[in-house]
């Protein structure tokens, strides 16, 4: 009898284990939407991912695109099948996706159980509402960030200027010759008016005033009216900004106007050309926008969706905006965000993000994907080089890392740059400080094209040759006082001292790579330290960083 009841009490205990497998893939969020809506916005995560480690031993930007596509659509196709027939099946409408192995739909409770009993699925997150890192907007002449907003009308015999590339000294570089020519940048953003004259010639659709082509060129992620009376409307064939975030921060990339009547320079890299993304409804995103986004930088599709191109690839991409925490993004979904930012950068595209709008105080890094170990992300100094008050500062904590954060700084308060309408206007944030920086990217590479794709390479070159700032503050229980700090990182970035450094780059073909043996000694070291490097030729740079990750030589 004793026996008997052990038995029976071991089947029960099996049958609850199992009862519990398919609810634990599912993400809390996702019961409160069921029980308030009856049915939620979900993302279902497949359990393979695609391996994307190969893409670094490759050594051009067309080589490292193509094989990340071809990796990561290969492992879509081998895990999706299943999930899309039973989707079909009960005539369900659903995204699915390759940059991330995954899936978004709405489904109601029942739907969600048979999900989660697949066993490709390895959870079931909300897709959730996110915002951009809404900017301050202020006069043109005063840094107050409270101030308010000033537009720029365009009367004749007009010249303006922005002070941010000519404080990161981009007037210099073009003085060498290089002004982003043969260098593509991107855009994802509330979108882009690309008839603003002080961009409308860098849009890589222009066409030399033909019939504009924008297949390839824009791409728009809002699909339905979930505003209720956007401006531009949504699933848009041209280009449009619904609420000037978008054109102002491609004016900081590209724009210029220098013609007999008008003087307007405002951009870093004038020659450079730009396509573009709309991820937000007048300001306002879902997650898999943003991984929608993501995906298309990688190839570029047609206005159907269809024919993706990795050759149409950008060099760089501007990301002035973050996924907040107040309206779901959460620990249990930052690995989506995360894999599409990082399958982006193995595809050699430089991805440059703003990094928030949250200080003075420390440990306000706090908003993906500016914090994510990949991200290389910008705070926002002033004209004097001195850090906004409102510029987030590290260590990041929200993931308990502790890693330094920004990378670098960039001119930030009281940016002038293209809004819509033909007009101007000045804005402050960090969404304006990472457009210069993807300018100082589009310059490095228009000087040495042999760094396109050499992601890790130009991000160690900006930092390597920012102008240290150093402060007061002590945040993440490291002294303001070294470099990198949690408040400025490296520093303010400094385009002339980069691309010089950007033309001593030499790339080394991967096949003729070979292992070199060093010795260093003695080990502990304690003032003096001695590398003995046998079959090593030519110049050497060595680098040295403590365990913090912070340069000491």
């Amino acid at each position: 009898m004793k026996k008997h009841f052990v038995l029976l009490f071991l089947s029960f205990h099996l049958i609850f284990a199992q009862a519990q497998t398919w609810q634990t893939k599912i993400n809390d969020v996702v019961f409160k939407d069921i029980g308030e809506k009856n049915s939620a916005d979900i993302i279902v995560y497949l359990k393979q991912q695609a391996d994307l480690s190969g893409a670094d031993l490759l050594e051009t930007k067309e080589e490292k695109g193509a094989y990340v596509f071809k990796k990561l659509t290969e492992t879509a196709e081998q895990s999706q099948n299943k999930i899309s027939g039973f989707l079909e099946n009960k005539h369900l409408p659903y995204q699915k996706f390759w940059i991330v192995n995954c899936f978004s739909l709405k489904a109601d409770m029942p739907t969600i159980e048979v999900l989660a009993n697949f066993d490709e699925v390895e959870k079931i997150v909300n897709n959730p509402t996110t915002k951009h890192s809404v900017p301050s907007m202020q006069s043109v002449a005063d840094e107050n960030i409270n101030s308010q907003q000033t537009n720029v009308c365009m009367p004749p015999d007009t010249v303006l200027k922005s002070y941010g590339y000519a404080r990161i000294k981009a007037d210099s570089v073009w003085a060498l010759g290089y002004r982003g020519q043969g260098v593509v940048v991107g855009g994802t953003d509330t979108g882009i008016e690309w008839t603003h004259p002080a961009i409308t010639k860098k849009y890589r659709g222009y066409n030399n005033g033909g019939t504009p082509v924008h297949d390839y060129n824009w791409h728009d992620a809002i699909h339905a009216d979930t505003s209720k009376g956007n401006p531009c409307g949504y699933d848009l064939k041209i280009p449009c900004d619904d609420n000037n975030h978008g054109t102002h921060t491609m004016g900081s990339m590209v724009g210029g106007i220098v013609s007999t009547t008008d003087t307007i320079l405002i951009g870093v890299a004038p020659d450079a050309q730009w396509i573009g993304e709309r991820n937000m409804d007048q300001g306002n995103g879902t997650l898999i926008r943003y991984t929608e986004c993501f995906q298309w930088f990688i190839a570029p599709t047609n206005l159907q969706n269809l024919l993706p191109n990795t050759k149409k690839a950008p060099h760089v991409i501007n990301n002035s905006w973050y996924c907040a925490p107040e309206e779901g993004c959460n620990s249990s979904n930052f690995a989506i965000l995360e894999k599409s930012m990082n399958a982006v950068r193995s595809a050699g595209i430089v991805v440059v993000v703003s990094n928030g709008n949250a200080g003075p105080n420390c440990a306000t890094t706090n908003g993906p994907p500016a914090f994510f170990t990949k991200a290389f992300s910008i705070g926002a100094t002033g004209s004097n080089d001195t850090i906004a008050g409102f510029s987030s500062r590290g260590a990041v904590t929200i993931d308990s890392s502790n890693r330094m954060k920004p990378n670098v700084c960039a001119p930030g308060v009281g940016i002038l740059s293209s809004i819509k309408g033909g007009n101007y206007a000045a804005f402050s944030g960090t969404s304006m400080s990472g457009p210069h920086v993807v300018g100082v990217v589009a310059l490095m590479i228009s000087a040495n094209p042999k760094l396109a794709g050499q992601v890790d390479t130009i991000q160690r070159i900006i930092e390597t040759t920012a102008l240290n700032l150093r402060t007061a503050e002590n945040c993440g229980g490291i002294s303001g006082q070294t470099i990198p700090n949690n408040t400025y990182g490296y520093g303010r970035v400094d385009a002339l001292a980069a691309v010089k450094k950007a033309l001593l780059y030499k790339s080394t073909p991967t096949q003729d790579i070979k292992p070199v043996t060093v010795n260093l000694f003695p080990n502990p070291v304690s003032n003096e330290l001695n590398i003995y490097a046998e079959g090593l030729t030519g110049d050497v740079t060595v680098h040295i960083f403590n365990a913090l990750g912070q340069m000491i030589y």
